[in-house]
């Protein structure tokens, strides 16, 4: 049986090795037994295959005549390449010797190894018994495709070879071609977790799962591709969602695989365990991250049924997408029931800066008046007033501010609107809108909705923020108890008489017009930064709305002037010496109204639940929130300790982990803090500013390698430096603005100069010698 291995693979040494190097190659490679779940039977024929290689290199002779076949077929295969690429690519299209989507690999088993192997592939010729210990052999030099290309045609439908006992006891030798497989099934997952293919990745996760879940073996096992499929759900959710519109079935596959994830976590907020890793916080940044991949209406699906668990968080970002979504399709109503969200969450958080945009946007324009009065929002606030001076409101501001903050912070957030232009005069002037807003009740009869809440303090309260702005903690677990938990809120009254005969809003040059003509400023934030200015002014008290429109304060004033009022009215036609005694009890029950009615705004502000404050959500690839777990590594070798020499596993581990850190640092997601992990100067200052300016330029490479350790020396005059030679085969596909402007692959010898430092073996340089 001919596999396509050679001797110098099988020990991992060049071709330049010497005796010594053999004899110790041979030393380390039998003493590093494969994983504890393999049988005697595969680790006695993969040390049959170590000892023969030893054997055959050993002897001087029979060395010579090996190397020369073994370069003759080299030379062929190299001079050849390119047509032999031609002849595969003739052929592929009948060839069914590839990873399906569902794993399997379908190729009749009589194909798998009788048919003759690549003439120009070096290749060795074994007893039918040592197949399982190749296969393990090739699982360990990471030829993962090449693993389950030999070995899954004798698991498909029941293999005759196995069961006639070709390679062995049955009972041992399938489990371990199971088991080989499905570990080059898990490694290719990770290996390409690593190159950034999700879906590929999960792929062949699942395929290896499903392998071992028909055979019933190896549960540990099973288990750690259970483990990186759950931790790989949230990229992958973001693969799908990030394909364009017209792969449906795919994007809806992310969306099913989403909900799962808040299904098992119990929302948004919830602290359920998805097995994801993701933390509240770094979950709601994966949310926030994969909005921009979602349109409008898929959000107000999603945030919706969630907001039902219920769900602050959910709540508002509902808010957030009946906004946008009612504003670009001219349909009022979805702000309305906008504004009836924000009633949920005004009893616990400051939200009247977005009732404002609310109300403007149905035409209620006293009450838009009103919720800014009662906003806490110090720098939209100043916004707003600064460009409202020529004005005796706050209109002509708050327009402005509404249409900026549309456009700049909240349409981008929506797939299908962030190319969207916000133009409140074409808003206002569509007759759908018009005939809804002269259907809408007054101000007066949608007033006594809302909740008042007062800042603590002078504080303003935090604020749940989609976007660029700052996320919620997430709310109180179930059962918790709060100040809110026991009181019930009762609406504030508003005073019918003045607000009974607001007009609806309409455009106006002093309102939509001057929202046209002003330069506002970028705004990093989900509400714009307000421009400095040495002579902002406060509007007169003219501009500032009736009294009943500032909430606790404002009834306290209209109380205080009404009962005033009333004594004036009596004082005229009394005694002065009941005069007196009047205006004596008169002041000591104002005060003692005064008193209570004080303690009472201070208790509805008590009991104004606990705030949603939190930090920015700003979400990126750039910065993944969940570990990558590295490949499983054989046991580490005792020469790998901090003090003494490097051993061949520990460099190719360390030069494996510099290969991975290129690919991290150039690729597109820029990962330029995994250079220095691996580096030290002066390559780390070198790849760094490298890294940089192609992050800069919006360039990226996609890289594959293969690696393979050649030789290690370690510096007889210095034991923490050593200098390792490997072969390595980079294969780079270079884009620039994701348009693919060139490829390359190249299989290069090249020598790494290590240094350790601190215990840790990094690599200072490096020259390619051919």
């Amino acid at each position: 049986m001919l596999i396509p291995l050679d001797y110098y693979r099988i020990l991992g040494l060049p071709i330049q090795a010497t005796a010594e190097q053999l004899q110790q190659a041979h030393r380390d490679r039998t003493l590093q037994l494969p994983r504890r779940e393999y049988s005697e039977v595969a680790i006695v024929a993969r040390k049959q295959l170590l000892d023969e290689a030893c054997a055959v290199l050993s002897d001087s002779d029979g060395r010579k005549a090996y190397d020369a076949s073994f370069l003759a077929k080299t030379y062929d295969r190299e001079s050849e390449a390119a047509i032999a690429a031609k002849q595969r690519l003739k052929t592929s299209a009948g060839q069914t010797t590839v990873l399906q989507e569902a794993g399997e690999i379908v190729p009749a088993e009589s194909k798998a190894l009788d048919a003759a192997p690549d003439p120009h592939t070096p290749s060795i010729e074994i007893d039918d018994n040592q197949f399982v210990g190749a296969l393990l052999v090739l699982q360990e030099l990471g030829e993962y495709e090449l693993v389950q290309k030999l070995g899954r045609p004798y698991l498909n439908n029941g293999s005759i070879a196995i069961g006639e006992g070709r390679f062995g006891d049955p009972q041992l030798v399938r489990p371990d071609i199971v088991l080989t497989v499905s570990l080059a099934c898990l490694e290719l997952g990770r290996e390409q977790w690593q190159q950034g293919q999700y879906q590929n990745a999960a792929k062949s996760l699942e395929a290896g799962q499903e392998l071992l879940l028909r055979e019933s073996l190896f549960s540990s096992v099973r288990g750690e591709m259970q483990a990186d499929i759950y931790k790989l759900r949230p990229y992958n959710i973001l693969e799908l969602l990030s394909l364009p519109e017209e792969k449906v079935a795919s994007r809806r596959q992310g969306l099913e695989i989403l909900r799962e994830m808040l299904e098992e976590r119990g929302g948004i907020d919830g602290s359920g365990d998805d097995r994801s890793g993701l933390g509240i916080e770094d979950f709601l940044r994966f949310v926030q991250q994969l909005r921009k991949h979602l349109t409008s209406s898929e959000q107000q699906t999603l945030f919706e049924a969630e907001a039902g668990r219920p769900s602050a968080v959910a709540t508002y970002l509902s808010v957030y997408t009946l906004l946008a979504q009612g504003f670009a399709t001219r349909a009022p109503a979805m702000i309305r029931r906008a504004k009836l969200m924000l009633m949920q969450l005004g009893r616990r958080q400051d939200v009247h800066l977005e009732k404002a945009v609310c109300s403007l946007l149905l035409g209620q324009t006293e009450e838009a008046s009103r919720a800014l009065e009662l906003s806490s929002e110090k720098e939209p606030l100043a916004f707003i007033r600064e460009h409202s001076q020529d004005s005796p409101d706050l209109l002509p501001g708050l327009c402005l501010y509404a249409e900026h903050w549309l456009q700049e912070e909240v349409f981008p957030h929506f797939r299908d609107l962030a190319s969207e232009s916000v133009s409140l005069k074409d808003y206002f002037a569509d007759p759908k809108v018009q005939a809804y807003l002269e259907a809408l009740p007054s101000d007066a009869e949608t007033a006594n909705e809302w909740v008042v809440v007062q800042p603590r303090s002078g504080k303003p309260q935090g604020r749940l923020q989609p976007a660029g702005d700052r996320p919620p903690a997430p709310p109180q677990p179930p059962g918790a108890k709060h100040g809110a938990s026991s009181v019930t809120l009762t609406p504030v009254p508003a005073d019918t008489s003045t607000a009974a005969g607001s007009p609806k809003y309409q455009p106006s040059a002093a309102g939509i017009g001057a929202a046209g003509a002003v330069s506002l400023p970028t705004a990093t934030a989900a509400r714009p930064t307000p421009p400095t200015s040495k002579n902002r002014r406060r509007p007169s008290s003219s501009g500032r709305g009736t009294g009943t429109g500032q909430g606790v304060a404002g009834e306290l004033g209209d109380l205080w002037r009404t009962k005033a009022a009333q004594v004036s009215a009596q004082v005229k036609s009394m005694p002065p010496n009941k005069l007196a005694l009047l205006i004596a009890a008169g002041v000591l029950s104002l005060l003692l109204l005064w008193l209570i009615l004080s303690l009472l705004a201070s208790a509805l502000q008590a009991i104004s639940g606990p705030s949603l404050r939190g930090e920015q959500a700003s979400v990126s690839l750039e910065a993944l929130p969940v570990e990558i777990p590295a490949p499983t590594a054989a046991a580490p070798e005792p020469s790998a300790s901090v003090s003494g020499p490097i051993a061949e596993q520990a460099a190719g581990q360390i030069i494996q982990g510099w290969l991975s850190a290129k690919a991290a640092a150039l690729g597109p997601n820029h990962a330029i803090e995994e250079l220095k992990p691996v580096l030290t100067e002066p390559a780390l200052s070198r790849w760094q500013l490298m890294a940089e300016a192609q992050q800069k330029n919006n360039a990226y490479q996609r890289y594959v390698h293969k690696l393979e350790v050649k030789g290690v020396t370690t510096n007889p005059t210095n034991p923490d430096r050593a200098q390792v030679e490997a072969q390595v085969a980079e294969k780079a596909d270079v884009f620039d603005r994701d348009q693919l402007v060139s490829s390359r692959n190249e299989n290069l010898r090249v020598r790494y100069d290590l240094i350790r430092q601190d215990g840790q073996w990094r690599i200072m340089d490096w020259q390619v010698m051919r």
